[in-house]
């Protein structure tokens, strides 16, 4: 059974809230000019009503994949993504554009992501439009509160794209994504490209939103000090598959896969001098999608590897509560 199968029956049994989003053994796979990508092998998660889920990991492990398989940008190659207990890609049109008022996301390139012939003020009512909600008036008020909301004035409805930051374009991608009140945003790096004043005002506008509305978070990004402000769980990726899965707070105690151990180490000190753990520095590169390693994918530069992990792929396990672990040593 997997990950996400085996936690929905305990939850069943326990009467716990059901998951509002679940990746059940999500598999991603692309055929290129030079072989086959394989960008996502086997990943399960679940996210309930209000939470926030991190995920972290290297650049090219696929987060970004996760992302736009969630929002059903991507089909999956196998695996099922279920949304408030319904699979994503079934249902009729109408259905379906239902559900996408419920999902929304930030990407991570804000001026991609917006309309260069649009004023903001379009494009931010133009989910009001799609989704017929109120007026006309009703809408200009809306996108007037969106833009406060995001620190930015309402006569910035007037102007394009071009003429702002790229820290302000992404405050207006994530006054979009607000737009309908979703029941999951998923923020793909939302606060990168932003100001360390402001980005603590956009953090702690996201954490209001979550308490007022009960949104759930996919927080997507490298920035582990972030993660651990914003998030409850943390699920780390490498190589296109999760190797640790854990409450936030635990996984911050007790950082088990020897992947977790390293990024921990690398978290910026706010007393270098003191000694709260030694540097872990990773050998090697990651290896290429095109032709991932046999075994576990972190053998090739684990200080713990050992002949089984090089012949056998571990499997995620829990290792207590809430704690799961793909690593054949578990330390």
């Amino acid at each position: 059974m997997s990950l996400s199968g085996e936690k929905a029956e305990e939850k069943k049994k326990e009467g716990k809230e059901a998951a509002l989003l679940e990746l059940a053994d999500v598999v991603k796979r692309f055929e290129t000019g030079a072989g086959t990508v394989h960008a996502l092998e086997g990943v399960s998660f679940s996210i309930r009503r209000g939470e926030t889920l991190g995920l972290v990991g290297e650049s090219g492990c696929g987060k970004s994949t996760v992302a736009r398989l969630v929002m059903d940008l991507y089909p999956p190659t196998s695996g099922t993504i279920y949304f408030d207990g319904h699979d994503i890609r079934s249902g009729d049109e109408k259905t379906k554009k239902a559900r996408r008022a419920r999902m929304q996301m930030v990407f991570q390139d804000p001026y991609s992501s917006l309309n260069p012939r649009q004023r903001i003020g379009r494009s931010l009512e133009e989910p009001f439009i799609v989704h017929r909600r109120g007026d006309k008036k009703e809408r200009q008020e809306r996108v007037a509160w969106l833009l406060e909301r995001v620190s930015l004035k309402p006569e910035a409805a007037k102007r394009y794209p071009h003429e702002f930051s790229g820290g302000q374009r992404q405050r207006i991608g994530i006054a979009r994504a607000l737009a309908l009140r979703p029941d999951l945003i998923v923020c793909d790096e939302a606060v990168s490209a932003l100001d360390v004043s402001i980005r603590a005002q956009i953090l702690n506008l996201l954490l209001d939103l979550q308490k007022e509305y009960r949104v759930a978070y996919l927080f997507i990004s490298h920035d582990l000090s972030i993660v651990r402000h914003m998030s409850d769980r943390v699920a780390v990726m490498y190589l296109g598959k999760i190797v640790e899965l854990a409450p936030r707070d635990a996984l911050w105690r007790h950082p088990r896969h020897p992947y977790t151990r390293a990024l921990m180490s690398a978290i910026p000190r706010a007393h270098p001098g003191r000694k709260n753990g030694e540097r872990i520095f990773l050998t090697g590169d990651l290896p290429s999608p095109l032709a991932p390693p046999p075994g576990c994918r972190f053998q090739t530069r684990c200080p713990f590897a050992e002949t089984r992990c090089r012949n056998e792929e571990p499997l995620l396990k829990t290792v207590e509560d809430e704690h799961w672990i793909a690593c054949h040593s578990g330390r």
